[in-house]
């Protein structure tokens, strides 16, 4: 959720719920024009449009006067008709979305992103979805009575912790989220590196345990659900040429899959911003970026630490044919709309 202040307004999903004549909102994200919801005609009235302009991707305060109003259907078709340039860049389209962080620990962003990603195949793209789940993987070993242990920001997996970390990941994070977006309206197919033989692993170090690497993708099965209409949700677990289980991080995971089905575009969605030239300052957004620039700004050290496998993973991609890759912010409702629908984005698009 956008970090607001206001003095009267509720903040939800982008829309306020009561009224107030003026209020001052602080965001680390420039607005959008946005308006009340489509949905019972009875709650429109209820939803008060934000007009702001947006001058900058950093934080900004901008002061805003609402009132309540009543979209008429003209107001709402010219708002989706600004969407169409960008509908027909993407129709037809595989986009890869790695999905994490904010995002899919908070309810409502949750929400926004599944049914984001409902819209987005309503109108003609191939969204592939791939997952991780390192909260609700460590809640259930506390559960177990197993102590997580990392090293180098690595998970280590014995084989206990391996059989936890698939019973979270493909058993209950998956199927969740399939029912989600089967909930919202799409045709979701739930999968894991193991099916179909999409991913196959390989140790990743001997100091790891059951941490491994993509080693070969395969996409046919992938192939075979997105050409039938389906969205594919993909948990980040694979297997070796023996069958043993590994944890395979799910950038790497995205990126590789990416690659391999050709893909427009693969998103990241984090918890930062994007790429900033200054950790302190939202305002030093790097909007756009291309490989020798961002390889140029790690080498720099102003692009480090966690940050530095999401960008080595997009610079993989790119390299492998992905036409652009993005770091997005997960925390701003709606980030997957921004970046596909709008040309502000939500992030750093770096480009081959």
């Amino acid at each position: 959720m956008l970090a607001a202040s206001m003095t009267n307004p509720s903040f939800a999903g982008g829309f306020f719920e009561s009224v107030s004549s003026s209020y001052s909102l602080k965001f680390p994200q420039a607005s959008w024009v946005l308006g009340p919801t489509l949905g019972n005609p009875n709650e429109r009235q209820k939803h008060l449009p934000l007009r702001v302009s947006r001058k900058s991707r950093g934080a900004q305060v901008v002061t805003c006067s609402v009132e309540t109003i009543k979209r008429t259907g003209q107001e709402r078709v010219d708002i989706l008709s600004e969407a169409l340039p960008f509908i027909q860049k993407f129709q037809g389209k595989t986009v890869v979305v790695k999905y994490g962080g904010a995002a899919m620990k908070d309810e409502t962003l949750k929400d926004g992103v599944i049914k984001d990603l409902v819209l987005l195949s309503c109108v003609g793209l191939r969204p592939v979805f791939v997952h991780g789940g390192g909260p609700e993987i460590n809640g259930w070993l506390a559960k177990v009575g197993i102590q997580p242990q990392f090293k180098n920001g690595l998970r280590v997996t014995d084989a206990a912790t391996m059989e936890v970390v698939e019973m979270v990941l493909v058993g209950k994070v998956n199927k969740s989220l399939v029912s989600l977006i089967n909930k919202a309206g799409g045709n979701a197919v739930g999968l894991c590196g193991k099916d179909g033989r999409l991913i196959t692993a390989r140790p990743q170090g001997v100091d790891l345990g059951f941490v491994g690497e993509v080693a070969s993708i395969d996409t046919s099965v992938l192939k075979a659900i997105v050409e039938n209409g389906s969205i594919p949700v993909i948990a980040s677990v694979a297997a070796d040429k023996n069958g043993q289980a590994y944890n395979i991080n799910a950038d790497t995971a995205a990126g590789e899959i990416a690659a391999s089905l050709g893909a427009e575009k693969l998103i990241l969605l984090t918890d930062v911003a994007g790429l900033l030239l200054d950790r302190e300052n939202p305002e030093s957004l790097v909007k756009e970026v291309d490989i020798k620039g961002v390889k140029k700004l790690v080498q720099q050290g102003i692009v480090s630490g966690g940050m530095i496998p999401k960008v080595n993973c997009c610079i993989r991609s790119l390299a492998q044919g992905v036409h652009t890759a993005s770091i997005i912010d997960g925390r701003l409702p709606h980030s997957l709309l921004f970046e596909i629908l709008t040309d502000e984005g939500a992030g750093t698009m770096i480009t081959g």
